[in-house]
């Protein structure tokens, strides 16, 4: 897997990553075409190609390439007409993209804790926290699970609310046999270089309605007029994606399906050899689910496993294993002090207290995965 370096004996020492992208396909081929024919920028075919790929991957009708998620989260709310003074209703364990897209609006975040079935946004808890003042609610479908989406659309649908799926952890996850991304208003993902498909940096919005697709593309585009070039009749972005990028990305697209059943093959096998080790709990996948597992995600019990969370991270690295914890509740983060306490988001402080997410590469190979396994059992104590 080329994550090995030599030692002081000279021996290799072996090197697990926690993630890395697999870039053997049609990736070189496609890029070399955008430098050969000189279409490198944010025009080129690559671009709609992507587009209108990934939209039909998730079950959209279009697609809206941006250059990353945070900004496909922000050109969500502004196309939906979120502006200063509105609420909006994330979870509270969830990386920090999700609550800053709502704050460049000027908008406030309201954080609701999550529940301990999925991990996910507590949707049972998400009525209590609309006010006059609540325009959307954004569910993250964190670490590659879906969230509850029946019971946030009914919360949605009875207070009038946008729902924009924060997707950037689960590219082709389902619930109930639909594709996240593809059941609320609008769909937003990433393709960093750490998730299921990859263009480096880079983002898109996947919906199934035209008059929102047409208002994110105006957007994204500095707000240009299509017949009067030049003239901008609203404040705009510049959002757009590359058509490098996109031709990256539409060679990742062709694999999708292979590095999604990787990704599910590597949780089963993770699943089996660590059954029996004390003290670790698994993301549980529900009934209505299916997960594709972005992060293998693991909670660390400190009295039975016998070390903390952080302890086996420290073990693991001294082994070779890269590995690193959960998000920090956005509650606890100097940006949103004052949003709440530890009480108010039990769940959620215990989940990023506990959690651990271990190599996690579409790479992996079962040689790997048995090495990780053997370095926690031998941290074990």
């Amino acid at each position: 897997m080329g994550n090995g370096r030599s030692g002081q004996s000279g021996q290799p020492v072996r090197r697990i990553p926690v993630s890395e992208p697999s870039l053997s396909g049609n990736e070189e081929k496609y890029v070399l075409e955008c430098i050969s024919t000189n279409w490198i920028s944010s025009l080129g075919k690559f671009i709609p190609e992507f587009e209108g790929g990934f939209a039909g991957f998730c079950g959209s009708k279009y697609g809206v390439a941006v250059m990353n998620g945070t900004v496909a989260l922000q050109l969500a709310l502004a196309a939906l007409g979120i502006k200063e003074g509105d609420e909006v209703i994330i979870p509270d364990l969830t990386f920090v993209a999700t609550a800053n897209a709502v704050r460049y609006l000027g908008a406030k975040p309201v954080f609701v804790d999550s529940e301990p079935a999925t991990w996910n946004i507590d949707a049972g808890k998400i009525e209590s926290a609309v006010t006059k003042k609540t325009k959307a609610i954004i569910p993250v479908h964190l670490y590659g699970h879906p969230c509850d989406m029946d019971v946030i659309m009914e919360v949605a649908e009875k207070h009038s609310l946008s729902v924009i799926e924060d997707a950037a952890e689960a590219h082709g996850a389902e619930y109930k046999g639909k594709r996240v991304g593809s059941i609320g208003s609008i769909g937003c993902f990433s393709f960093y270089g750490n998730k299921i498909i990859t263009t480096g940096e880079g983002g898109m919005c996947v919906t199934s309605d035209a008059k929102l697709a047409e208002r994110m593309h105006f957007l994204k585009d500095h707000a240009m007029d299509k017949v009067r070039k030049y003239w901008h009749p609203e404040l705009g972005y510049n959002f757009r994606m590359t058509n490098i990028q996109a031709a990256v990305g539409v060679a990742q697209l062709e694999q999708i399906d292979k590095f999604i059943a990787a990704k599910i093959r590597n949780a089963k096998l993770y699943r089996t050899l660590l059954q029996n080790v004390k003290g670790l709990a698994f993301q549980p996948q529900m009934t209505w689910a299916k997960s594709v597992y972005w992060m293998h995600s693991v909670l660390v019990d400190e009295k039975e496993f016998g070390c903390s969370r952080d302890a086996l991270i420290l073990g693991l690295k001294e082994k070779g294993v890269d590995s690193r914890p959960f998000f920090c509740p956005m509650h606890q983060l100097p940006p949103y002090k004052g949003s709440g306490s530890d009480k108010d988001f039990p769940v959620a402080a215990q989940l990023s207290r506990a959690g651990i997410n271990l190599p996690s590469s579409v790479r992996l190979s079962e040689s790997d995965i048995r090495f990780v396994c053997d370095a926690i059992r031998s941290i074990q104590k």
